[in-house]
C-alpha cells in the first residue's frame, strides 16, 4: 500500500489488566513494519484511551486485555468512541473466548488478536484496515 504518511497505530491496556509483554511485542514489531506507535501503558481508562486517539490523532487504536473486563472495557471505549464521534478503526488483542470475539465484533470493534496470533498478521490487519491515505 502507497502511503503518504505512517500508520499511527494508539496501542493501550484498558482496565486493571497487568500484563504488557505481548502489547510491548506488538508495538515493537508495528514499528518494525514502519508504523508510528503511541503506547499509552497499563491501567488506562476509556475516558483517557479515547481522549489520548483524539490528541495523538490516531488511524487506529489497539487496545489489550487478558482479564475478565475485556468486554466492558470494549464496550466502554466504542461507546466513547460514538459518543465523541472519533471514527477510527480499533483491534482488541488478549485471551479472547470464541463467544466473546463475537461480542466484540458485535461492538464494533474490527478484529481480535487471541494469543500465538502471528505479528506479520497484526501489522497486515492494520494495513488493511486503514486507509492508504485518509482524509485528515
Amino acid at each position: 500500500m502507497n502511503r503518504q504518511k505512517p500508520i499511527r497505530v494508539l496501542l493501550a491496556k484498558p482496565g486493571l489488566d497487568g500484563h504488557d509483554l505481548g502489547i510491548k511485542m506488538v508495538a515493537m514489531a508495528l514499528k518494525d513494519a514502519g508504523m508510528e506507535v503511541i503506547y499509552l501503558g497499563m491501567r488506562q481508562t476509556p475516558q483517557n484511551i479515547v481522549k489520548s486517539a483524539i490528541q495523538e490523532d490516531a488511524d487506529i487504536l489497539g487496545l489489550s486485555n487478558l482479564s475478565a473486563s475485556l468486554i466492558p472495557m470494549g464496550e466502554q471505549v466504542m461507546s466513547l468512541l460514538r459518543e465523541w464521534g472519533v471514527k477510527i478503526p480499533v483491534v482488541y488483542g488478549g485471551t479472547i473466548l470464541k463467544e466473546d470475539r463475537q461480542k466484540l465484533l458485535a461492538l464494533g470493534i474490527s478484529e481480535t488478536f487471541g494469543p500465538g496470533t502471528m505479528m506479520k498478521d497484526i501489522a497486515e490487519t492494520i494495513e488493511r484496515l486503514v486507509p492508504a491515505n485518509p482524509v485528515t
